[in-house]
């Protein structure tokens, strides 16, 4: 507890899903928290309601991360609202299902627009204010990104650039900025949509058996977000296990 008290905290896509539970999780752990959203403007209000019900300010903001003009204003908002920053969460990001064959450009630069340009511009705004506060970065990319699935190339390949960026990120911040990822595996969320079956052969495959939970997940960005700089450059692995098959 307390262990960002006194930090400014941004969570790209923080109103639902993951990147909610990262924001309440920065929150308890002290941080004054921002975050952005697109097209979820109620669940924006409630999680504001939330955050601040847990005694943190909190300002949340909308932005498409794929738009320059968006990203910039977001983050000029935001850091006029705080002041400063000390750690950015690129967790805003698309995921789909598309067959290899049937897979159109469109759906490839879409892709790639939200899962890596976007993490590219809202980093590139706040780096001013991370070099000020030796801040931290940390990018959400996924399992995907280490193994491939076949229905998913668009996906798999977006997530392994993400993963390449925090690495290059890394060297190019040093030493004042720490630039790390969380690579989550198959995570069961409250609000879970999709491929339920495939959720439960994925859980039977892991050596834990299950799969991960939100809670699991935030305490791998917390960790992040409160180690050491000397800290940066690792793509972070949170899967059960489930790629060591």
């Amino acid at each position: 507890m307390n262990t960002l008290k006194g930090k400014t905290v941004i969570v790209t896509g923080g109103a639902r899903r993951l990147g909610k539970a990262i924001a309440l999780g920065a929150a308890d752990a002290g941080a004054q928290v921002a975050f952005t959203y697109l097209n979820s403007s109620e669940e924006a209000d409630r999680m504001l309601a939330e955050v601040k019900a847990k005694g943190a300010d909190a300002l949340s903001v909308r932005c498409d991360v794929r738009d320059v003009r968006s990203v910039a204003s977001a983050a000029e908002t935001l850091l006029k609202r705080f002041g400063k920053l000390d750690v950015l969460i690129n967790n805003a990001g698309f995921f789909e299902t598309a067959a290899f064959e049937e897979l159109t450009p469109e759906q490839w630069d879409n892709m790639f627009a939200v899962n890596v340009r976007g993490p590219m511009l809202v980093s590139q705004q706040c780096i001013p204010a991370l070099r000020k506060s030796n801040g931290r970065i940390i990018h959400l990319g996924s399992l995907g990104g280490e193994r491939p699935w076949a229905t998913h190339a668009h996906y798999c390949s977006s997530k392994a650039a993400l993963h390449m960026l925090t690495r290059v990120m890394a060297k190019a911040l040093a030493p004042d900025v720490a630039v790390n990822c969380v690579a989550p595996g198959m995570i069961d969320l409250q609000d879970q949509t999709g491929d339920l079956e495939a959720f439960r052969r994925f859980a039977a495959h892991t050596p834990m058996r299950r799969n991960g939970t939100a809670d699991e997940i935030v305490s791998a960005v917390m960790y992040f977000a409160t180690a050491p700089l000397f800290v940066t450059g690792q793509v972070l692995v949170v899967d059960g296990g489930l790629s060591l098959r």
